[in-house]
């Protein structure tokens, strides 16, 4: 049985106690000197502990599982780049740091983004004052916000999703039997009917109290629009609460997070948590029978399934992510370690371009990142039209991976080497901040990094650097 260390978050569990270590060890039964080796890291938490701590404390003991730092490591490696590359830090301080005092890591990143949006916003005030030197610049916009409130939770709101399963027990959501349902909830209970003939793809009409439906909108389509327009309609209040925990209300970053939230709330009324949990684990995570099953699109199942981190029935915990041909990340969001870079576009070597290639099949890969850490992930492409000749659709890559040690659960690892390192594709997380110095793919130079300049060679890595690479 592996040891658990947990020692900063014992501490922090009897600060927040108001807790002398001397009181909690008479509690726990043991000297105040061996808990003090425990939240130093000097001793782990033994069997007999953690459970005196859960009974006593009423903590889930996943409080004191190891976490999965990868994704923190990451963004600090990101934000820190130049501070690593002057050798003022090192990988393991920073690795340390995000093990042991996660808290203050996720603080230290908050005040990089909050001095990177203040940089940005300063060199745009002095290009607007025709100060040469100073390329314009953007803060992040409300979308990007928005992603970040999902991040942050690790693309899972509990209360959010219990409260659609009961709502969707309530009403009789079944598989086959939504489209009705909602039909009757928004009628009986807010006095909404339902048509189609808009131009959109939905639109509320509060004042006539009707819903507008697109009647290019295939049924799952609907459904989905449907279950939106119905938790605003009874959960709204409770969204904006949600909402302005991270962003202020009124502001376009709240608005976008409550639709964010009603989207979540949707997802999990038209695909209930325990129905669709026991299927994906029936089916192996098999996407596309999954999507027969329950009558949705491709890339509504593999939504729902990136959120599937319900305590105590967890599913495999994925990163799911959207992308167009030109790289451009349109959705990204993760239960797992994954980092999705915020300097730079993704990796040329991701299997999520290479389906644009061949569209509607899926298409598999083991992807190593620099850090060592591998994942299987699946991509494959969807494709939207509005209908008519002539009009343009919108096709995009969908990727969904998880961890290497959850890959035997999903049918699509069947036939792969999972334990062979080297069938792996070393990917990065995006060629400023990556890694992979020998790279031939690389397609800026490495951030932090002095380039060997040489007139008289020439070399396969575009980018060669000064040093061993």
């Amino acid at each position: 049985m592996a040891k658990t260390y947990a020692g900063a978050r014992l501490r922090r569990l009897r600060e927040e106690r108001r807790l002398s270590q001397a009181e909690l060890a008479r509690t726990l039964g043991i000297s105040p000197s061996y808990l003090n080796q425990m939240e130093h890291d000097s001793r782990p938490l033994t069997v007999p502990v953690l459970l005196r701590l859960t009974e006593t404390f009423g903590v889930d003991p996943g409080f004191f599982a190891e976490r999965d730092t990868g994704r923190t490591l990451a963004d600090l490696r990101e934000a820190l780049a130049d501070e690593v590359t002057a050798g003022r830090v090192s990988s393991s301080d920073l690795a340390e740091l995000a093990s042991r005092l996660p808290a203050v890591a996720s603080v230290l990143l908050g005040l990089s983004r909050r001095h990177q949006a203040l940089t940005e916003q300063l060199a745009e005030a002095a290009e607007e004052r025709g100060i040469t030197g100073t390329g314009p610049a953007l803060p992040p916009s409300p979308h990007d916000e928005v992603r970040d409130f999902f991040y942050r939770r690790q693309n899972y709101l509990h209360d959010v999703d219990t409260a659609a399963e009961d709502l969707a027990a309530d009403i009789g959501v079944r598989s086959g039997t939504a489209l009705r349902a909602l039909t009757d909830r928004l009628a009986a209970r807010h006095g909404v009917r339902t048509a189609t003939g808009t131009d959109r793809l939905h639109h509320y009409d509060a004042a006539e109290r009707t819903l507008w439906l697109s009647n290019r909108l295939r049924p799952g389509q609907r459904a989905f629009r449907m279950a939106t327009q119905l938790a605003l309609l009874e959960y709204g209040d409770e969204f904006s609460r949600l909402a302005a925990e991270d962003h202020e209300p009124g502001s376009p970053s709240w608005s976008l997070a409550r639709i964010g939230i009603a989207r979540h709330f949707a997802a999990a009324l038209i695909l209930p948590y325990r129905a669709f949990h026991a299927a994906a684990e029936e089916l192996r995570y098999d996407i596309e029978r999954l999507s027969d099953r329950f009558g949705f699109g491709y890339e509504t199942i593999c939504h729902r399934l990136s959120t599937l981190q319900r305590p105590r029935l967890r599913g495999v915990p994925f990163s799911f992510v959207r992308v167009d041909r030109a790289g451009n990340m349109s959705k990204r969001q993760s239960a797992t370690g994954f980092h999705f870079s915020r300097a730079g576009g993704t990796c040329p070597l991701w299997n999520v371009y290479e389906a644009f290639g061949a569209p509607g099949r899926i298409h598999v890969q083991i992807a190593a990142m620099p850090d060592g850490s591998r994942y299987l992930w699946t991509a494959r492409t969807v494709t939207r039209h509005r209908g008519g000749w002539g009009e343009p659709g919108k096709t995009f890559a969908i990727g969904l991976g998880c961890e290497i040690r959850h890959a035997s659960r999903l049918v699509y690892s069947d036939g792969l080497d999972l334990g062979q390192a080297s069938a792996a594709t070393p990917i990065g997380m995006g060629c400023r901040v990556c890694e992979r110095l020998d790279c031939p793919q690389r397609a800026v130079p490495p951030l932090g990094m002095t380039l060997a300049v040489d007139e008289n060679s020439s070399t396969f890595v575009p980018y060669p650097v000064q040093g061993p690479a």
